[in-house]
Protein backbone atom coordinates (compact mmCIF):
# COMPACT_ATOMS: atom_id res chain seq x y z
CA UNK A 1 0.00 0.00 0.00
CA UNK A 2 1.65 2.92 -1.37
CA UNK A 3 0.53 6.32 0.53
CA UNK A 4 2.52 9.35 -0.08
CA UNK A 5 0.34 11.71 2.36
CA UNK A 6 1.53 9.08 5.77
CA UNK A 7 5.08 9.62 4.55
CA UNK A 8 5.36 13.66 4.26
CA UNK A 9 3.25 13.72 7.37
CA UNK A 10 5.82 11.43 8.91
CA UNK A 11 8.05 13.54 8.12
CA UNK A 12 6.93 16.72 9.24
CA UNK A 13 6.42 15.07 12.60
CA UNK A 14 10.00 13.61 12.50
CA UNK A 15 10.96 17.52 11.79
CA UNK A 16 9.15 18.86 14.57
CA UNK A 17 9.87 16.16 17.05
CA UNK A 18 13.20 17.04 16.48
CA UNK A 19 12.79 20.80 17.29
CA UNK A 20 13.53 20.36 21.15
CA UNK A 21 14.96 24.07 21.84
CA UNK A 22 15.98 23.43 25.43
CA UNK A 23 18.09 20.53 24.25
CA UNK A 24 21.39 22.29 24.11
CA UNK A 25 21.07 23.21 28.19
CA UNK A 26 18.45 20.46 28.91
CA UNK A 27 20.48 19.79 31.98
CA UNK A 28 20.59 23.57 33.38
CA UNK A 29 17.01 23.75 32.81
CA UNK A 30 16.44 20.92 35.05
CA UNK A 31 19.18 22.30 37.82
CA UNK A 32 17.58 25.72 37.54
CA UNK A 33 14.02 24.54 38.27
CA UNK A 34 15.74 22.87 41.45
CA UNK A 35 16.44 19.31 40.22
CA UNK A 36 19.97 17.67 41.46
CA UNK A 37 22.33 15.76 38.46
CA UNK A 38 21.59 12.58 41.13
CA UNK A 39 17.96 13.27 40.75
CA UNK A 40 18.09 13.75 36.77
CA UNK A 41 19.52 10.14 36.47
CA UNK A 42 17.09 8.35 39.01
CA UNK A 43 14.36 10.01 36.55
CA UNK A 44 15.86 8.40 33.27
CA UNK A 45 16.19 5.42 35.30
CA UNK A 46 12.77 5.01 35.98
CA UNK A 47 11.57 6.34 33.09
CA UNK A 48 13.70 3.26 30.70
CA UNK A 49 12.38 0.62 32.87
CA UNK A 50 8.61 1.95 32.67
CA UNK A 51 9.30 2.16 28.73
CA UNK A 52 10.78 -1.55 28.45
CA UNK A 53 7.53 -2.55 30.93
CA UNK A 54 4.80 -0.67 28.01
CA UNK A 55 6.56 -1.83 25.18
CA UNK A 56 4.89 -5.12 24.37
CA UNK A 57 1.28 -4.25 26.11
CA UNK A 58 1.08 -1.12 23.66
CA UNK A 59 2.48 -3.15 20.30
CA UNK A 60 -0.63 -5.31 21.25
CA UNK A 61 -2.91 -1.40 21.50
CA UNK A 62 -1.87 -0.52 18.58
CA UNK A 63 -2.36 -3.81 16.10
CA UNK A 64 -5.93 -3.78 18.04
CA UNK A 65 -6.94 0.37 17.81
CA UNK A 66 -5.01 0.60 14.53
CA UNK A 67 -1.73 2.88 14.27
CA UNK A 68 -3.28 6.31 13.14
CA UNK A 69 -5.30 6.18 16.72
CA UNK A 70 -2.13 5.24 18.30
CA UNK A 71 -0.53 8.11 16.41
CA UNK A 72 -2.93 10.58 17.59
CA UNK A 73 -3.15 9.20 21.52
CA UNK A 74 0.68 9.75 21.74
CA UNK A 75 1.80 12.49 20.00
CA UNK A 76 -1.10 14.51 22.21
CA UNK A 77 0.32 13.16 25.08
CA UNK A 78 3.83 13.75 23.80
CA UNK A 79 2.48 17.38 23.63
CA UNK A 80 1.38 17.43 27.03
CA UNK A 81 4.72 16.06 28.24
CA UNK A 82 6.26 19.23 26.74
CA UNK A 83 3.80 21.79 28.54
CA UNK A 84 4.89 20.00 32.00
CA UNK A 85 8.09 20.32 31.33
CA UNK A 86 7.30 24.28 30.62
CA UNK A 87 6.29 24.53 33.51
CA UNK A 88 8.23 22.00 35.83
CA UNK A 89 9.41 23.25 38.97
CA UNK A 90 10.97 20.45 41.00
CA UNK A 91 11.80 16.68 40.86
CA UNK A 92 8.00 15.72 40.92
CA UNK A 93 6.99 17.59 38.01
CA UNK A 94 10.22 16.34 35.91
CA UNK A 95 9.47 13.10 37.15
CA UNK A 96 6.14 13.12 35.81
CA UNK A 97 7.02 14.49 32.63
CA UNK A 98 9.43 11.35 32.01
CA UNK A 99 7.10 9.15 32.72
CA UNK A 100 4.51 10.51 30.37
CA UNK A 101 7.49 10.27 28.16
CA UNK A 102 7.47 6.65 28.45
CA UNK A 103 4.24 5.72 27.44
CA UNK A 104 4.56 8.08 24.32
CA UNK A 105 8.22 6.19 23.25
CA UNK A 106 6.64 2.88 24.20
CA UNK A 107 3.36 3.55 22.14
CA UNK A 108 5.12 4.93 19.30
CA UNK A 109 7.70 2.47 19.08
CA UNK A 110 7.19 0.47 15.66
CA UNK A 111 4.21 2.18 15.58
CA UNK A 112 5.97 4.98 13.59
CA UNK A 113 8.09 3.35 11.38
CA UNK A 114 4.96 0.22 10.31
CA UNK A 115 3.27 3.05 8.76
CA UNK A 116 6.45 4.30 7.24
CA UNK A 117 6.66 0.47 6.04
CA UNK A 118 3.34 0.25 4.92
CA UNK A 119 2.59 3.27 3.40
CA UNK A 120 6.25 2.80 1.04
CA UNK A 121 6.80 1.47 -2.28
CA UNK A 122 8.12 -1.66 -2.69
CA UNK A 123 11.88 -1.57 -1.95
CA UNK A 124 11.67 2.45 -0.87
CA UNK A 125 11.46 1.59 3.21
CA UNK A 126 15.38 1.58 3.49
CA UNK A 127 15.53 5.56 2.00
CA UNK A 128 12.42 6.66 3.68
CA UNK A 129 13.75 5.40 7.03
CA UNK A 130 16.96 7.59 6.53
CA UNK A 131 14.96 10.55 5.63
CA UNK A 132 12.94 10.37 8.89
CA UNK A 133 15.91 9.53 10.95
CA UNK A 134 17.84 12.63 9.49
CA UNK A 135 15.09 15.12 9.88
CA UNK A 136 14.45 14.55 13.24
CA UNK A 137 18.40 15.47 13.33
CA UNK A 138 17.85 18.28 11.21
CA UNK A 139 15.00 19.38 13.74
CA UNK A 140 17.98 19.35 15.91
CA UNK A 141 20.09 21.53 14.97
CA UNK A 142 17.72 24.26 14.02
CA UNK A 143 16.66 24.47 17.42
CA UNK A 144 19.68 24.45 18.65
CA UNK A 145 20.81 27.25 16.49
CA UNK A 146 17.56 29.07 17.17
CA UNK A 147 18.33 28.66 20.96
CA UNK A 148 21.86 29.83 20.61
CA UNK A 149 21.44 32.70 18.44
CA UNK A 150 18.31 34.35 19.78
CA UNK A 151 17.14 32.89 23.16
CA UNK A 152 20.54 32.65 25.13
CA UNK A 153 19.59 31.84 28.87
CA UNK A 154 15.95 32.59 28.61
CA UNK A 155 15.24 28.58 29.52
CA UNK A 156 11.55 29.01 29.68
CA UNK A 157 11.34 30.94 26.48
CA UNK A 158 12.62 27.55 25.11
CA UNK A 159 10.45 25.44 26.89
CA UNK A 160 7.62 27.35 25.61
CA UNK A 161 8.90 27.00 21.55
CA UNK A 162 9.03 23.05 22.30
CA UNK A 163 5.52 23.12 23.19
CA UNK A 164 4.46 24.98 20.04
CA UNK A 165 6.74 22.47 17.88
CA UNK A 166 4.87 19.42 19.36
CA UNK A 167 1.49 20.98 19.79
CA UNK A 168 2.01 21.45 15.56
CA UNK A 169 2.93 17.86 15.61
CA UNK A 170 -0.20 16.63 17.32
CA UNK A 171 -2.12 18.42 14.94
CA UNK A 172 -0.70 16.61 11.85
CA UNK A 173 -1.18 12.92 12.97
CA UNK A 174 -4.90 14.11 12.84
CA UNK A 175 -3.75 13.69 8.68
CA UNK A 176 -2.78 10.55 9.47
CA UNK A 177 -4.21 7.35 6.98
CA UNK A 178 -4.88 4.12 8.77
CA UNK A 179 -2.97 1.68 7.36
CA UNK A 180 -4.21 -1.60 8.94
CA UNK A 181 -7.61 -2.68 7.71
CA UNK A 182 -10.31 -3.30 10.25
CA UNK A 183 -10.64 -6.86 9.20
CA UNK A 184 -6.72 -7.90 10.55
CA UNK A 185 -7.60 -5.90 13.79
CA UNK A 186 -10.55 -8.43 14.08
CA UNK A 187 -9.30 -11.20 13.33
CA UNK A 188 -5.81 -11.32 15.66
CA UNK A 189 -7.66 -10.63 18.73
CA UNK A 190 -5.95 -12.55 21.32
CA UNK A 191 -2.81 -13.42 19.30
CA UNK A 192 0.00 -11.34 21.54
CA UNK A 193 1.12 -14.81 23.64
CA UNK A 194 1.12 -16.91 19.47
CA UNK A 195 3.30 -13.72 18.81
CA UNK A 196 5.59 -13.42 21.39
CA UNK A 197 6.27 -17.55 21.47
CA UNK A 198 7.24 -17.27 18.10
CA UNK A 199 10.09 -14.73 18.37
CA UNK A 200 11.39 -16.34 21.64
CA UNK A 201 11.72 -19.10 19.40
CA UNK A 202 13.38 -17.16 16.49
CA UNK A 203 16.47 -16.79 18.74
CA UNK A 204 19.20 -16.71 15.61
CA UNK A 205 17.53 -13.64 15.05
CA UNK A 206 17.42 -12.24 18.40
CA UNK A 207 20.89 -12.43 18.73
CA UNK A 208 21.02 -10.44 15.52
CA UNK A 209 18.84 -7.73 16.89
CA UNK A 210 20.95 -7.51 20.30
CA UNK A 211 24.20 -7.52 17.89
CA UNK A 212 22.69 -4.19 15.97
CA UNK A 213 21.22 -2.70 19.07
CA UNK A 214 25.43 -2.91 20.05
CA UNK A 215 26.16 -0.96 17.68
CA UNK A 216 23.99 2.12 18.33
CA UNK A 217 24.09 2.16 22.08
CA UNK A 218 27.96 2.17 21.85
CA UNK A 219 27.30 4.93 19.79
CA UNK A 220 24.57 6.67 22.32
CA UNK A 221 26.76 6.34 24.79
CA UNK A 222 30.02 7.51 23.75
CA UNK A 223 28.59 10.16 21.43
CA UNK A 224 26.35 11.83 24.01
CA UNK A 225 28.19 10.51 27.20
CA UNK A 226 31.34 9.97 26.99
CA UNK A 227 32.66 12.71 24.43
CA UNK A 228 32.93 15.01 26.75
CA UNK A 229 35.75 12.97 29.11
CA UNK A 230 37.38 12.28 25.76
CA UNK A 231 37.35 15.93 25.10
CA UNK A 232 39.09 16.76 28.39
CA UNK A 233 41.01 13.98 27.66
CA UNK A 234 42.28 15.37 24.73
CA UNK A 235 42.87 19.64 26.11
CA UNK A 236 39.61 20.80 24.83
CA UNK A 237 38.30 23.41 26.78
CA UNK A 238 34.32 23.40 27.32
CA UNK A 239 33.81 26.63 25.79
CA UNK A 240 34.32 24.82 22.39
CA UNK A 241 32.06 22.09 23.11
CA UNK A 242 29.06 23.26 21.92
CA UNK A 243 30.55 23.67 18.43
CA UNK A 244 31.89 20.40 18.44
CA UNK A 245 27.97 19.13 19.16
CA UNK A 246 26.84 20.83 16.50
CA UNK A 247 29.32 18.90 13.86
CA UNK A 248 29.12 16.13 15.95
CA UNK A 249 24.86 16.22 14.94
CA UNK A 250 25.07 17.34 11.59
CA UNK A 251 27.44 13.97 10.76
CA UNK A 252 23.89 12.43 11.85
CA UNK A 253 22.49 13.30 9.01
CA UNK A 254 24.31 10.84 7.04
CA UNK A 255 21.60 8.14 7.68
CA UNK A 256 19.61 9.73 4.44
CA UNK A 257 22.40 8.39 2.40
CA UNK A 258 22.06 5.16 4.29
CA UNK A 259 20.33 3.24 1.25
CA UNK A 260 22.02 4.91 -1.83
CA UNK A 261 25.59 3.44 0.19
CA UNK A 262 24.10 -0.05 0.62
CA UNK A 263 22.89 -0.43 -3.24
CA UNK A 264 26.36 0.32 -4.50
CA UNK A 265 28.09 -1.64 -2.15
CA UNK A 266 25.93 -4.85 -1.27
CA UNK A 267 24.59 -5.71 2.56
CA UNK A 268 28.25 -7.85 3.95
CA UNK A 269 30.53 -5.06 2.77
CA UNK A 270 28.13 -2.24 4.25
CA UNK A 271 28.40 -4.38 7.29
CA UNK A 272 31.58 -4.52 7.16
CA UNK A 273 32.16 -0.78 6.67
CA UNK A 274 29.54 0.63 9.25
CA UNK A 275 30.49 -2.10 12.12
CA UNK A 276 34.37 -1.83 11.22
CA UNK A 277 34.46 1.83 10.93
CA UNK A 278 32.81 1.89 14.38
CA UNK A 279 35.19 -0.43 16.04
CA UNK A 280 37.92 1.25 14.38
CA UNK A 281 36.74 4.98 15.65
CA UNK A 282 36.23 3.57 18.81
CA UNK A 283 39.93 1.95 19.42
CA UNK A 284 41.33 5.22 17.61
CA UNK A 285 39.70 7.20 20.68
CA UNK A 286 41.26 4.84 23.42
CA UNK A 287 44.73 5.62 22.03
CA UNK A 288 44.47 8.88 21.16
CA UNK A 289 45.01 12.10 23.40
CA UNK A 290 45.08 14.59 19.97
CA UNK A 291 41.95 17.34 20.21
CA UNK A 292 41.16 16.95 16.09
CA UNK A 293 41.76 13.02 15.99
CA UNK A 294 38.90 12.73 18.99
CA UNK A 295 36.57 14.77 17.25
CA UNK A 296 37.22 13.18 13.63
CA UNK A 297 37.14 10.00 15.96
CA UNK A 298 33.55 10.56 17.54
CA UNK A 299 32.13 11.61 14.02
CA UNK A 300 33.34 8.61 12.45
CA UNK A 301 31.19 6.38 15.23
CA UNK A 302 28.43 9.15 14.95
CA UNK A 303 28.73 8.38 10.68
CA UNK A 304 28.70 4.65 10.83
CA UNK A 305 25.86 4.46 13.34
CA UNK A 306 23.51 6.65 11.23
CA UNK A 307 24.18 5.04 7.88
CA UNK A 308 23.57 1.56 9.63
CA UNK A 309 20.44 2.51 11.71
CA UNK A 310 17.44 2.86 8.67
CA UNK A 311 19.16 -0.20 7.54
CA UNK A 312 18.27 -1.76 11.34
CA UNK A 313 14.79 -0.82 10.84
CA UNK A 314 14.35 -2.44 7.62
CA UNK A 315 15.53 -5.38 8.63
CA UNK A 316 13.36 -5.21 11.20
CA UNK A 317 10.73 -4.45 9.14
CA UNK A 318 11.10 -7.35 6.60
CA UNK A 319 11.51 -10.16 9.25
CA UNK A 320 7.94 -9.04 10.74
CA UNK A 321 5.58 -12.18 8.50
CA UNK A 322 2.53 -11.38 11.07
CA UNK A 323 -0.41 -8.88 10.36
CA UNK A 324 0.69 -7.88 13.65
CA UNK A 325 3.99 -5.30 13.03
CA UNK A 326 3.51 -3.09 16.03
CA UNK A 327 3.66 -6.11 18.78
CA UNK A 328 6.30 -7.86 17.29
CA UNK A 329 8.28 -4.54 16.48
CA UNK A 330 7.63 -3.92 19.96
CA UNK A 331 9.19 -6.97 21.25
CA UNK A 332 11.75 -6.30 19.66
CA UNK A 333 12.14 -2.97 21.08
CA UNK A 334 12.19 -4.56 24.44
CA UNK A 335 15.46 -6.45 23.65
CA UNK A 336 17.40 -3.95 21.83
CA UNK A 337 16.09 -1.72 24.97
CA UNK A 338 17.12 -4.59 27.51
CA UNK A 339 20.79 -4.43 25.40
CA UNK A 340 21.23 -0.37 26.02
CA UNK A 341 20.60 -1.01 29.86
CA UNK A 342 23.35 -3.62 29.65
CA UNK A 343 25.69 -1.58 27.91
CA UNK A 344 25.24 0.70 30.17
CA UNK A 345 26.24 -0.67 33.17
CA UNK A 346 29.05 -2.11 31.30
CA UNK A 347 30.21 1.56 29.91
CA UNK A 348 29.93 2.73 33.43
CA UNK A 349 32.08 0.45 35.12
CA UNK A 350 34.64 0.72 32.03
CA UNK A 351 34.40 4.47 32.66
CA UNK A 352 35.30 4.51 36.16
CA UNK A 353 38.67 2.53 35.13
CA UNK A 354 39.01 5.61 32.69
CA UNK A 355 37.98 7.10 29.62
CA UNK A 356 40.99 4.47 27.65
CA UNK A 357 38.82 1.41 28.95
CA UNK A 358 35.48 2.78 28.31
CA UNK A 359 36.59 3.44 24.55
CA UNK A 360 38.31 -0.14 24.38
CA UNK A 361 35.04 -1.59 25.40
CA UNK A 362 33.20 0.00 22.62
CA UNK A 363 35.95 -1.27 20.13
CA UNK A 364 35.46 -5.20 21.64
CA UNK A 365 31.70 -4.68 21.68
CA UNK A 366 31.61 -3.47 17.80
CA UNK A 367 33.77 -6.15 16.72
CA UNK A 368 31.98 -8.88 18.37
CA UNK A 369 28.71 -7.34 16.85
CA UNK A 370 29.99 -6.54 13.31
CA UNK A 371 31.03 -10.57 13.38
CA UNK A 372 28.09 -12.07 14.23
CA UNK A 373 25.68 -9.84 12.03
CA UNK A 374 28.18 -11.17 8.76
CA UNK A 375 28.11 -14.49 9.94
CA UNK A 376 24.00 -14.15 9.84
CA UNK A 377 23.87 -12.42 6.58
CA UNK A 378 26.19 -15.11 4.80
CA UNK A 379 24.44 -18.27 6.61
CA UNK A 380 21.11 -16.64 5.12
CA UNK A 381 22.02 -15.31 2.33
CA UNK A 382 20.57 -12.17 3.26
CA UNK A 383 20.08 -9.87 0.26
CA UNK A 384 18.29 -6.22 0.80
CA UNK A 385 18.89 -4.65 -2.72
CA UNK A 386 15.76 -4.97 -5.09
Amino acid sequence: MKIKRNIYLLYAISLLHGMVFYGPIATLYRQAAGVSVFQITLIESISLALCIALEMPWGAVADRIGYKNTMIINCAIYFVSKIVFWKADGFSDFLLERLMLSVVMAGMSGCDVSILYLSSSEGESHKVFGIYQSLMTAGLLAAAFVYSAFLKNDYRMAGFLTVLSYGAAALLTLGLKEVRGAEEKDERKGRFQIELLAVLKDWRFLLVLIEMALLWETRQTITVFLSQLQYVRSGIPPSVMGYIYIVVTLTGLSGIWSAKVMRKTGMVRFGVWTFGAAAFACFLLAWTRNPVVSVLGIMLLQLAAALFYPLQLEIQNRHVKSADRATILSIYAVVTEGTGIFTNLLFGRAAEAGVFVAMLLGGVLCLLAGTGFLAWCNQKKYDMIK
